[in-house]
């Protein structure tokens, strides 16, 4: 592996997705009830892209310095334990992106924010603040959440309740509380893509002090709260959608035909190092729900 191909994987561009899905479904559901903006919509993605980038950056050099990636962790060899970029490199990296990710949130906020309170800009200016927070304290400091259990929560809210419930008033300058349902939704089901990451690294995890919430509740009620999280997710969007009463979008549960045969896959799964594929099909699921969802919608 080139040094090249050491940054490219530590972007881990197959997580993007999963956090472009809460943007998606928010705009779409703006679109539907006749609130749009281009600039918007593609200021959204990219700053999402951009938060996403630094917590991938972050949990690479945390996870290294606290010698969690090591020999024995189960999922693929992170750029930093490569020993291909080196630690103060990953740390400019972090740096500069969060610069960036915050210019890009800077200028979605001033154009989102238009006509609207001068209360609502500093809102979103603090949001745009502690997404950067969360994503670079998931694994790095003393007091690195990630660490005590705390990762689930925060991937609930940040992937799910603040993406999508952060979203829509900017194109409708109001909130529709309905929304709250795919916003539950899109978080359930991107907790669990952190659960299935957690029930693969649950023994080198323990042994290197991340407490991860897998760690504390054990393997067995893990798939448990697994299948809480998959399940809910589905009944959320399928609450939403009837609520909605839209036929076409309906499309956008196609997806979880896929999601309770993984179910079946994650019960009978022993070694932790089958979880693994298992990753890929939740997150890709989520996004093929928000897609589809937008989809209905909007044709």
């Amino acid at each position: 592996m080139t040094k090249s191909q050491a940054w490219i994987k530590a972007l881990r561009l197959r997580t993007l997705p999963l956090s472009l899905s809460g943007i998606i479904i928010g705009s779409a559901i703006a679109k539907y009830n006749g609130f749009w903006d281009w600039n918007i919509f593609l200021l959204s993605l990219l700053t999402t892209v951009l938060f996403q980038i630094v917590s991938n950056l972050a949990n690479d050099l945390g996870d290294s310095i606290k010698g969690t990636d090591n020999k024995d962790r189960v999922g693929p060899m992170r750029s930093v334990q490569s020993g291909l970029i080196s630690k103060n490199e990953m740390r400019n990296a972090v740096v500069m992106t969060s610069i960036v990710s915050l210019l890009s949130a800077g200028t979605l906020i001033y154009i989102g924010t238009t006509n609207l309170p001068i209360s609502i800009l500093w809102f979103y200016c603090g949001l745009a603040v502690a997404c950067i927070i969360a994503a670079i304290t998931y694994t790095m400091g003393k007091k690195a959440y990630g660490y005590y259990g705390l990762g689930d929560i925060m991937v609930f809210l940040f992937f799910g309740i603040v993406s999508v419930l952060g979203v829509y008033p900017l194109y409708a300058k109001s909130i529709d509380w309905i929304i709250l349902l795919p916003a539950c939704s899109i978080g359930l089901l991107s907790a669990a893509v952190l659960n299935l990451n957690n029930m693969r690294d649950r023994t080198n995890d323990a042994k290197s002090g991340k407490n991860t919430l897998v760690v504390k509740i054990g393997p067995d009620w893990a798939k448990l709260y697994h299948a809480f999280l998959v399940l809910g997710g589905v009944i959320c969007q399928l609450l939403f959608l009837v609520n909605l009463n839209h036929s076409l979008a309906f499309i956008g549960l196609l997806p979880a035909i896929i999601l309770i045969l993984h179910l079946q896959k994650v019960m009978k799964t022993k070694n932790p190092k089958d979880f693994d594929p298992e990753l890929k099909k939740v997150a890709l699921s989520t996004f093929g729900i928000a897609v589809l969802t937008a989809i209905g919608l909007v044709v």
